[in-house]
């Protein structure tokens, strides 16, 4: 079984996948240690590895180093957040989408929300893009690619709900595998959702909303927490090196 095969067999398990998010090697091989299954990288967490911030700031070449560092020394399956595709038009996003597929990773994450205009890409429009990708990618030997198809209504709408369920119906028919909705917490939305999107529906980590078997029950099947992982460690390292230099003593880095 190659890991894109493992890949997709981790979203019909009876439990949802618990996906670990990495934004560099020493974090992946972390996370692998611990346990976790597949990794997901963090388009935010790789950015500030860097000094900047989110939003496709990142040379997409120099990006794509980064995650095929991941890929080549971990075994277990890796899926790319490639933000909203590194480029303005279907055929740029579509190539960018083949480049990141041919350095090993099982799959994606692909937004449709735009980086330098306000707003989401128009439903048809995305969902042309996403059956251009699942084209190329079958006739480029990537059988079963996981397209996770990402819709920010959520961040962006007043009452998402029912264009969430019509993005995510548009974007399953044209070939995304799995559906994933930041920003949800309700309950009674998250079990609506799933219940009505017939592809495994993907939620993020967010205060109040941080239990995998709660999220089981309402039908979720795969749970990230995109940067805050990232983000805990950078706080860490920022009250640990002020520490040092305003006491000028190193005592506590030996502490338990």
């Amino acid at each position: 079984m190659n890991k894109i095969e493992r890949f997709n067999k981790l979203h019909q398990s009876t439990e949802p996948l618990f996906l670990g998010n990495a934004w560099d090697l020493l974090s992946a091989l972390t996370l692998e240690k611990a346990g976790f299954q597949a990794i997901g990288t963090t388009s935010w967490g790789v950015a500030n590895s860097l000094g900047l911030k989110d939003g496709e700031l990142i040379d997409f070449d120099r990006h794509l180093q980064i995650i095929q560092t991941i890929t080549e020394h971990v075994t277990i399956p890796v899926s790319a957040d490639i933000e909203s595709g590194y480029g303005e038009s279907i055929e740029a996003i579509v190539h960018n989408v083949l480049k990141t597929a041919d350095i090993g990773v099982a799959g994606i994450n692909i937004e449709d929300s735009f980086k330098t205009l306000n707003g989401l890409r128009d439903i048809s429009l995305h969902a042309k893009l996403l059956f251009e990708m699942r084209n190329a990618l079958e006739h480029s030997g990537f059988k079963d690619f996981f397209i996770n198809a990402r819709t920010d209504t959520y961040l962006q709408k007043e009452n998402p709900l029912l264009e969430t369920i019509e993005r995510g119906k548009a974007y399953v028919d044209s070939g995304a595998s799995g559906i994933f909705v930041p920003g949800v917490t309700s309950d009674e939305d998250i079990a609506e959702i799933s219940s009505k999107i017939k592809a495994p529906l993907n939620v993020l980590s967010l205060p109040g909303l941080t239990s995998c078997n709660k999220l089981k029950e309402l039908g979720v099947r795969r749970f990230s927490f995109g940067n805050a992982l990232s983000d805990k460690i950078i706080a860490f390292m920022e009250m640990n090196t002020a520490q040092l230099f305003a006491l000028k003593d190193t005592a506590h880095l030996y502490e338990e």
